[in-house]
């Protein structure tokens, strides 16, 4: 992809696809970025890049809250019911998403964010919240619960707890819930494609609708650039804090 996203068409029609670029350039980048046309729109992949950036920041980061705040109330301060509670939130991380996909329609119009970027972000935070408490619940299962009684002899209450004791520890459950989320929301398409307009498309929309253009000839090097665009956020995060999933995951694994 990289490859053939770096030659001119010329070089693509007259060599073999998995040759080296004979002079790299990033001509089709460009035109993926700002140029290439998705539909009868040629203004490329720019604003579905930026549509899927306002979705998933907030996403990620009120899933990961809320998840937190979930796991040390299921874990420190049980109360009666709160097990049935944690089971039938699990039906959220096993339930097909297809099933949703009405009743959440007709709430995004009750609330009057139909089609836009706060309801898609509302639906992913929604149906991202039932992992992101398991993967906290886990986590915080294993933290002895002597710290947490012996913060409250020393007067510490809910939130100080959290935010001096438990918050602290969970660095790698962090990175694991961020990682988790960043890929499952910033890869979504049938979200994307059902609960969106022609303005608020995510860049899985748009890719997939530069890719199946045919009202242009077809440009290889260009798909392949706007694949490489679109693939290249996630790529990121997993080169940064990648070697801290494999680390929290099994932080979490063995504990009921």
């Amino acid at each position: 992809m990289l490859s053939t996203s770096l030659k001119g068409m010329d070089e693509i029609r007259q060599g073999s696809l998995l040759a080296m670029p004979f002079s790299p350039n990033f001509a089709a980048w460009a035109k993926a970025w700002s140029g290439a046309c998705t539909g009868t729109d040629c203004s490329g992949l720019k604003p579905f890049f930026w549509n899927s950036v306002l979705m998933v920041v907030p996403a990620v980061l009120i899933t990961t809250a809320l998840g937190a705040i979930n796991g040390y109330v299921l874990t420190k301060w049980r109360f009666r019911g709160s097990e049935l509670m944690f089971a039938l939130m699990l039906f959220g991380v096993f339930m097909p998403l297809q099933v949703v996909l009405l009743p959440m329609s007709q709430v995004l119009g009750w609330l009057g964010l139909a089609s836009s970027i706060w309801g898609l972000t509302l639906v992913h935070i929604l149906c991202g919240l039932s992992s992101t408490t398991l993967f906290f619940r886990n986590y915080y299962a294993g933290l002895p619960d002597e710290l947490i009684k012996a913060a409250l002899l020393d007067g510490a209450g809910f939130w100080r707890i959290f935010w001096r004791i438990v918050l602290p520890l969970s660095g790698p459950i962090l990175v694991v819930t961020f990682i988790w989320q960043f890929t499952q929301i910033w890869n979504d398409f049938l979200f994307g494609v059902v609960f969106s307009d022609a303005g608020t498309k995510p860049i899985t929309v748009g890719l997939n609708n530069l890719a199946n253009t045919s009202s242009v000839v077809k440009e290889y090097n260009v798909d392949m650039a706007a694949a490489m665009i679109a693939g290249l956020p996630t790529l990121f995060v997993y080169i940064v804090a990648g070697k801290y999933f494999v680390r929290g995951l099994t932080a979490g694994a063995v504990k009921g």
